[in-house]
């Protein structure tokens, strides 16, 4: 099947992730559809965004189930829609629902070092995963609104992370506690213990999301060269079948596996970042090189007929995260990583590969 049939008959099925409530599993297949459009002018995308994403949005940008107290930095990715659907149409409902949103994030609770806590229910906390969900979405709504301390900020955030989460190997670790009371916490630096592929996946599409819609001048130097070198290692990990494990650091671990969601999200980001130039000469071939190369693999060997004879893309983790309460507690060692269930058409693995076969059809064949 054809890449564009599959995610056309995908979204025809899909259903809101969490019964119609804001969340940002939509929002990875509402971006996905929104990159489409604008790279194929297919009105089709846009018709698929509408159809989901309207019916979350009151006329007041009041969203659906969405409650600012929660302080929960997922509810924000999904807000990165609200932007072109706003130029497209001129409904004032998508800015009012983008202020509801910058709201939260005005009040959202913060570690002493000025990062977004992931969650109320997760105090002191910063995940990878909360980078990409909260900090690109501030940069547009900070240039949207003429409010450039909101993008100083995000930045601010993106470094002190980059800092509190490096890992001797280049690559970052999925969280850190502030506090160290977190048994997955290591008592001296505060971080988790492994490195999980898709929280650098997060990581790697915040990081050129937010860098390739921003002026190339020094302030940020530092944070290119920083996104550049992660974006090798990313590319030195690649497996022979072009993509990505699991476990990223550890490719012999027991039971390691390659991981749909996470080869999805280094594709694009590769992608992203060679086209539109975060990368230059040899380093923008190798990224054209691996992106182009896992996002065929994926193509080719992860969208599969079900036993109803739909096709699916299979092969993605379907949740993991640090911590939690007695009885199901994520201790975030690298075996962990492996005892999560792996699921298909979750909207985490389709969205980014909806980005990244996107990126792909913007580039000279």
């Amino acid at each position: 099947m054809e890449a564009t049939e599959y995610f056309d008959q995908f979204s025809s099925r899909y259903r809101h992730y969490k019964g119609g409530d804001w969340c940002y599993e939509d929002g990875c297949v509402y971006r996905g559809l929104q990159l489409l459009f604008e790279a194929t002018g297919d009105v089709r995308w846009n018709e698929h965004l509408h159809r989901l994403a309207d019916t979350q949005i009151a006329a007041d940008g009041t969203l659906a189930g969405y409650d600012p107290q929660d302080y929960n930095i997922d509810h924000i990715l999904a807000g990165r829609i609200l932007f072109p659907l706003s130029a497209e149409t001129g409904d004032a409902r998508y800015l009012a629902a983008a202020g509801h949103l910058a709201g939260q994030l005005r009040n959202h609770p913060r570690i002493k070092a000025g990062n977004y806590w992931h969650k109320k229910r997760y105090p002191h906390q910063v995940w990878l995963d909360g980078l990409y969900m909260g900090l690109p979405f501030q940069i547009e709504y900070g240039q949207a609104m003429g409010r450039p301390e909101l993008i100083e900020d995000a930045l601010r955030q993106f470094s002190t992370a980059l800092a509190l989460t490096a890992d001797a190997g280049g690559l970052y670790v999925h969280g850190y506690d502030e506090s160290r009371s977190q048994r997955w916490a290591d008592p001296a630096s505060g971080k988790s213990p492994a490195i999980w592929a898709r929280a650098v996946g997060w990581l790697a599409m915040a990081l050129v999301d937010a860098l390739v819609i921003l002026p190339n001048d020094t302030t940020k130097a530092e944070l290119r060269e920083r996104a550049r070198s992660l974006l090798a290692e990313i590319i030195a990990r690649q497996t022979q079948a072009a993509l990505w494990m699991q476990v990223l650091d550890n490719p012999n671990l027991a039971g390691n596996y390659a991981e749909t969601s996470a080869s999805a999200m280094f594709a694009y980001a590769l992608l992203r970042a060679a086209r539109l130039e975060l990368l230059q000469g040899e380093e923008a071939e190798a990224a054209l090189s691996a992106g182009r190369h896992a996002l065929a693999a994926l193509l080719d060997t992860r969208l599969a007929l079900d036993e109803q004879g739909i096709t699916r893309l299979t092969g993605i983790v379907h949740v993991a995260g640090l911590g939690g309460f007695e009885g199901n507690y994520r201790d975030g060692t690298p075996g962990y990583y492996l005892t999560e269930p792996v699921v298909s058409d979750d909207a985490k693995g389709v969205g980014p590969l909806m980005m990244a076969y996107a990126e792909s059809s913007l580039l000279p064949r």
